[in-house]
């Protein structure tokens, strides 16, 4: 079982987070707070914030600027992950990733569907590695945001959890660009 180990030090990873919504605003982003809130309780830093209307364009090219920012080691976004015409995130970021990291959806859509039943099957839900920066896609409710965060991503951005987690393979992200020199 997974566990925490006490004799590793704790690592701080800067996270960008980004709601994507055509309706929310700094006053009523209640899941962008939820997720913002939890990233700075469990020690890590929001390096940068924004919401950002329901366009694949427009979120490409934050995602984009994230990505070479080499502050930010993390993105995480909130919204537009459902299957109606004006949710494009996932399309967004089939446009920049360069592994899917296919288990984060699977895993997230099972924990969603004990808590919500079949309705989880409408969530687009991805994860994946670009430039050496993760990036995960969560649905825009504050209960998807929260599952997300306290049932995955919490354990998997903390290089003290066992048997492995997603820290520890930071280093190693762009093996594949010295490799080719």
């Amino acid at each position: 079982m997974a566990r925490i180990d006490e004799s590793r030090p704790f690592i701080a990873v800067n996270i960008a987070v980004l709601t994507v919504s055509d309706t929310r605003t700094a006053a009523n982003d209640t899941s962008g707070d939820t997720l913002a809130g939890r990233i700075a309780a469990a020690g890590h830093h929001v390096a940068a914030r924004r919401i950002e209307r329901d366009d694949a364009d427009l979120v490409t090219e934050i995602l984009k600027a994230w990505i070479a920012d080499p502050q930010i080691d993390v993105v995480i976004t909130s919204g537009g992950t459902g299957i109606t015409g004006r949710d494009v995130t996932p399309e967004a970021f089939d446009r920049v990733l360069e592994k899917k990291i296919e288990g984060f959806g699977e895993l997230f859509r099972l924990l969603s569907y004990q808590k919500i039943g079949t309705s989880t099957m409408q969530s687009r839900a991805v994860g994946g590695v670009a430039g050496g920066t993760y990036l995960f896609a969560l649905p825009g409710s504050p209960g998807a945001v929260k599952d997300a965060w306290d049932d995955i991503l919490l354990w998997q951005l903390d290089n003290r959890h066992r048997p492995c987690n997603l820290v520890e393979l930071m280093p190693r992200l762009q093996e594949h660009l010295t490799a080719a020199q």
